[in-house]
């Protein structure tokens, strides 16, 4: 115990000075104490006991270990909130792991009942926020799995993974709203407009005259050459 504590300590930024104290209000020390009470009952073959006590412990502290897990040496669990850690995980020594962290199974479909289905992180390793790794895959020693990462393979001793960081994209502003999509979504006019009110019309310019495309040709050219005003039909007569 005096060991977690003193790994939490050192790292962990916010605990300094009088501020160590509260360490031990930190949720991952409890998860973790928690465990070490479970596995030795979870391996003793003992039913439903080790099981309700990782329940418990993950309503209270928002962090799920299964009792079957081995855990290595100063474990520190960061936050905390939304951590994983499946039935057949291996974890080594002063490992590092932030919230939302998974480390479970490929699903149903591929795991078989009883089988090796869970990854075995080395010693020194830091898994960042929102990290995935799935299935029996190995992360090797002192390797650094970045936020969000998602990890189906092994990872080699000392790697530095890293997934997509955001865009800044171009800004729009300067268009109008007939130009291109407003910032808020696409621009939508109500009730539909036809053919002959296009955009240049509510923009106050002179609208064109556009044919009828339910006329076909013939009755096109006997539409443009009827008359139509009455000077053009007494002209005519």
């Amino acid at each position: 115990m005096f060991e977690d504590i003193r790994a939490a300590c050192r790292r962990d930024p916010a605990l300094y000075g009088i501020r160590s104290a509260e360490v031990l209000l930190y949720p991952g020390l409890w998860a973790v104490w928690s465990h070490r009470l479970a596995h030795p009952l979870h391996r003793a073959g003992l039913p439903l006991l080790p099981r309700l006590l990782s329940q418990v412990t993950r309503l209270l502290t928002g962090i799920e270990i299964h009792p079957g897990a081995v855990i290595g040496r100063r474990l520190f669990i960061d936050h905390g909130a939304g951590v994983v850690i499946g039935e057949t995980a291996r974890i080594g020594d002063d490992v590092t792991v932030y919230h939302r962290v998974t480390l479970g199974g490929r699903g149903w479909r591929r795991d078989p009942k009883g089988s090796r289905r869970h990854p075995t992180v080395g010693d020194r390793v830091v898994l960042g926020v929102g990290a995935t790794v799935l299935g029996p895959v190995r992360v090797g020693d002192d390797a650094e799995i970045g936020a969000h990462c998602l990890v189906t393979a092994d990872v080699p001793a000392g790697a530095r993974l890293r997934a997509g960081q955001a865009r800044e994209t171009p800004d729009r502003s300067d268009l109008g709203p007939l130009e291109g999509p407003a910032r808020d979504g696409p621009v939508h006019s109500w009730p539909p407009q036809g053919p002959a009110t296009d955009v240049p019309a509510r923009r106050g310019l002179p609208m064109q005259e556009t044919p009828d495309p339910g006329l076909c040709a013939g009755n096109q050219q006997r539409a443009a050459a009827a008359p139509r005003t009455r000077e053009e039909q007494r002209s005519r007569r």
